[in-house]
């Protein structure tokens, strides 16, 4: 969590690209702050992107970033809350892109980094959104960093249950894929095509068996060497790139 004393009141995002596209996207930024010692193409370019939308840039000495964790950059953003979605606004993407549902849920994902790395494979491999439980998963400015603004793009639903977000989406057509080693089927030979939602769990204990159950489908990604699992994130880049090929071969 940053230090945020003295720095007034929001969120914050922090490095480059956080901010970068923090100020590309839609996201209501109140203020910049760059390292005014930093005068490279970078900072010009966060300037310029700042000055087109009006916001003021206040450029402060190395010690403004001592709260922040490292990484930071020289580069921060004060922005107002991510802006949610519901499960029924999820339909109404998936409409504009005039595709089929593709949707990612996420159950227990605690690391900021690999909850960061998944949200950037999401958005990269153009899943239409994603499904976070409010609580027992990863959020924050670190995730933000980790995702390299990708969290900026993809639309999010936090929900109190994941397994009634799964209900509400079967309801509408919607199949659900969960991964793990003791699944019959290989994921490449699941139709992905489809309106799905993939279900990837957290990195020590995977999905939940309450959540399991309320799944349509198990696959499994092969695992041939002498270590037992993929990281999580890992994984879901698998995951997501098999609907990827699926969907553009069809």
């Amino acid at each position: 969590m940053i230090d945020t004393q003295g720095k007034g009141t929001g969120q914050w995002l922090y490095g480059v690209n956080s901010a970068r596209e923090a100020l590309r996207a839609e996201r209501t930024v109140h203020e910049v702050y760059v390292y005014r010692e930093r005068t490279d193409r970078i900072r010009n370019e966060i300037v310029v992107l700042a000055t087109r939308r009006g916001i003021s840039v206040n450029f402060v000495d190395k010690s403004f970033f001592s709260g922040f964790p490292k990484g930071h950059q020289g580069v921060a953003v004060r922005v107002s809350p991510e802006k949610l979605v519901s499960v029924e606004d999820l339909f109404s993407i998936s409409r504009r892109k005039g595709e089929e549902p593709f949707y990612l849920i996420v159950d227990g994902v605690v690391d900021p980094g690999n909850l960061g790395a998944i949200i950037r494979t999401a958005e990269v491999g153009g899943v239409h959104g994603i499904i976070l439980q409010k609580r027992r998963v990863a959020s924050g400015e670190t995730v933000a960093k980790a995702s390299a603004g990708a969290v900026e793009y993809l639309p999010a639903v936090r929900v109190s249950n994941i397994k009634h977000a799964i209900r509400e989406l079967r309801e509408k057509g919607v199949t659900i894929y969960s991964a793990g080693a003791e699944a019959g089927e290989l994921y490449w030979a699941a139709d992905l095509t489809i309106p799905i939602a993939l279900v990837v769990g957290s990195e020590g204990k995977g999905i939940r068996p309450t959540v399991k159950r309320y799944c349509d489908h198990m696959v499994k990604i092969p695992v041939l060497g002498k270590i037992n699992s993929l990281n999580v994130s890992v994984a879901t880049g698998i995951l997501v790139y098999e609907a990827v090929r699926q969907r553009m071969s069809a």
